[in-house]
């Protein structure tokens, strides 16, 4: 009778090994997956964490979304016009009017009357206008992102959308027009745009601070705005200017950086011309530049430095970020 002698192969041999390898680990896993269940929240937790994340009437995150913040003094056809462009903004949660028409009926009824409207307009009448009134922290804001803008200001829905896509840097403002202060040998600072060029910087454009008038910020600096000193808000009130470089100061000390990014606009313009009201912006009074280079002196001595530091960071939707880019603003 003839013997044989079976063997196994090797690859099968490793077949079956591997096999039994890979049954151990499903089984760990799932006996992992099953220990780690008892550690999720019940649907009642649930519920509570989503009450807490703060969803809105249409079911969207807050921290996904936006509130826009507008002033407006003897603009109001402006303003009604502005708000029909903007109400259809992706991710708005709410607009809040900051009426400074003193004594004047604000044109909320108009405005209801033509509804339904995407998102709610709240209508915040004030009792002196004051530039500052925009920078209350409004109990109708809800969302941690601030879109502030001019009442004159139209900017496009493509242009505000990648600027909140860039709003990355939370700690920072995020808008489209960019300004600078330069140092002289005096010690005494100025203030104004690109043409204007400080010591040592070289030949690339810099800036060091991003207007509000045109800008996404976080929520949390206006509260912040209310505890800076008392001699912050009276400069303010003295000039009825200033108040969108005082927030560029509160930022950069606080975050100790750049208070802002420049993002640069495809299509944005001011309507102050196409305005009925025949209310000529700040910038037009004969003292508005030299206030400002008062107020950055003013507000250096406030805060006992300069906290302002210089970036050339522009970031465009149609390429990379780069620096020392040759556009005037």
């Amino acid at each position: 009778m003839r013997c044989c002698h079976v063997r196994r192969l090797p690859g099968r041999v490793l077949g079956d090994r591997a096999a039994r390898l890979s049954l151990a680990v499903v089984l760990t896993l799932l006996l992992v997956a099953g220990a780690l269940t008892t550690f999720l929240p019940s649907n009642k937790e649930e519920h509570v964490l989503e009450l807490r994340r703060g969803v809105n009437s249409q079911g969207r995150p807050v921290q996904d979304a936006f509130t826009l913040v507008m002033q407006t003094y003897n603009r109001t056809d402006l303003l009604l016009r502005l708000l029909n462009h903007y109400q259809a903004l992706p991710r708005l949660h709410r607009v809040i009017v900051v009426w400074n028409n003193v004594g004047e009926k604000a044109p909320e009824d108009v405005w209801n009357s033509l509804g339904p409207h995407p998102v709610p307009v709240v209508f915040k009448l004030q009792t002196t206008n004051r530039m500052r009134n925009r920078l209350q922290a409004f109990p109708e804001l809800e969302t941690d992102a601030v879109l502030m803008v001019d009442d004159d200001m139209l900017i496009s829905s493509q242009d505000l959308a990648f600027a909140f896509s860039v709003w990355q840097f939370p700690d920072q403002i995020v808008g489209f027009v960019p300004r600078k202060h330069v140092p002289t040998s005096s010690g005494v600072y100025s203030y104004g745009g690109f043409e204007l060029q400080a010591p040592g910087l070289g030949d690339g454009d810099q800036y060091s601070m991003v207007l509000i008038g045109a800008s996404f910020f976080s929520s949390k600096y206006l509260d912040l705005f209310q505890r800076q000193p008392a001699a912050v808000r009276t400069l303010i009130d003295e000039t009825q200017n200033c108040d969108d470089i005082a927030m560029n100061f509160l930022v950069a000390k606080h975050i100790g950086k750049a208070s802002g990014v420049f993002v640069k606009p495809v299509n944005m313009g001011s309507l102050e011309k196409e305005t009925a009201g025949a209310h000529s912006g700040m910038w037009h009074r004969a003292e508005h530049f030299l206030q400002r280079s008062y107020c950055i002196n003013k507000l250096a001595a406030v805060y006992e430095g300069m906290p302002l530091t210089y970036s050339n960071l522009m970031i465009s939707q149609f390429g990379f970020p780069y620096a020392n880019h040759k556009s005037k603003a």
